[in-house]
Order: structure tokens, then sequence, then C-alpha cells
């Protein structure tokens, strides 16, 4: 059984799916079972950033920026996507990038704690979870 708001990756094509409505049903794509993807949440590969960071800008609002040290943004290394859960699971943001946009979003007020992750095009999916 799938649950809301697991990744499923397809290793032919590459598609990417998000449960919305978890069901009983496997997920295929190309004619075989897709991958479930399971979120980084150390820093494991030493020089790069990939974990959401959340600061507070000059007007106090809420933003999270991929990696304390920015990540890169170039066609070969980029961030995907930028998500936020919210803990009750009632409320999610997206936010899709391309190469050469910052990687940032400004976070919806009054989220409370939440889920922050995120999609490397190499590097795959990294999570952390920022508590207020």
């Amino acid at each position: 059984m799938t649950e809301k708001f697991q990744l499923y990756k397809c290793e032919v094509c590459g598609n990417l799916v998000e449960v919305l409505i978890p069901g009983e049903g496997e997920l295929v794509c190309c004619g075989q079972p897709m991958n479930l993807l399971t979120a980084h949440t150390e820093e494991e590969i030493k020089g790069e950033a990939h974990l959401p960071y959340m600061y507070h800008n000059e007007e106090g609002k809420e933003i999270l920026q991929i990696g304390e040290k920015i990540h890169p943004m170039i066609p070969e290394h980029y961030i995907q996507f930028i998500q936020t859960i919210s803990e009750d699971g009632k409320t999610a943001v997206i936010k899709f990038l391309e190469p050469g946009e910052e990687p940032k979003m400004g976070v919806k007020e009054g989220l409370g704690n939440y889920i922050a992750r995120e999609n490397c095009n190499i590097h795959g999916l990294w999570s952390t979870v920022i508590k207020h």
C-alpha cells in the first residue's frame, strides 16, 4: 500500500510520481514496478549542499534555501523542486526550479512544523524537519 506524499521513480524513463491519495495497487511505469524514493536526511556527500536550510529574510519572512552554502544550479547539476509538507499532512506547497534559478522558496505563513524536501537531478531526494 502506498502512503500520502511518497515519491516513486521509474528507472527506465525517469518519471517521478507523488502519491496524493494512497491506494492498494502497485505503481508501474514502462512495464516495471516504480522504485520508492527514500530521502537522505544528513549531508552524506562531502562538499555538496543538499539539505533544506531555513532562515528569515530582512522582512522577517521564512525562506527555505537548499544548503547553508547554496546548491549549484547549472544544467548538469541542479535542484528540480523544493516542497514543504505540513506536520498534519493537510498542506503541501511545491516550487519547481530550472537551472540558473536560485534554489529558494518562501514558506507559507503559519505553517508550523513541517517537512522540507528537495530533489537534486544527480543526488536524489533530501529531507529535513523544520520545527518552530
